[in-house]
């Protein structure tokens, strides 16, 4: 891919996708995965730190055994995902201005 993707647009589509149902790690990933090119080791320092922030808690859930850990949304979350669309939206729309050429000649 030769658009280069930040650590930013990664978050938002953690957070918009766990907006949507809880997951564990691997599944998480594989959803991530289909938009994003990351690995699972880029995806945990990630999901650690919004943990740490407060958008995101954990929970543990037993599967053939082993312990399965899941990740939610916290309200704090859904208000960052919040802000992310919006700057989203923002960003997108200038952009696609620029691809267009519709921008504006700002001779300051």
């Amino acid at each position: 891919m030769l658009i280069q993707t930040g650590g930013g647009l990664l978050e938002m589509c953690v957070l918009a996708v766990l907006d949507r149902e809880d997951l564990y790690g691997y599944r998480l990933t594989r959803q991530v995965r289909q938009v994003l090119d990351v690995s699972e080791s880029a995806l945990y320092p990630v999901l650690r730190r919004l943990k740490k922030e407060g958008l995101l808690e954990t929970y543990d859930t037993e599967m053939d055994g082993r312990n399965r850990r899941y990740y939610r949304m916290t309200a704090a979350g859904r208000e960052r995902l919040t802000q992310y669309c919006s700057e989203w939206r923002q960003l997108t729309a200038g952009i696609d201005r620029i691809l267009e050429g519709e921008w504006q000649d700002d001779k300051t």
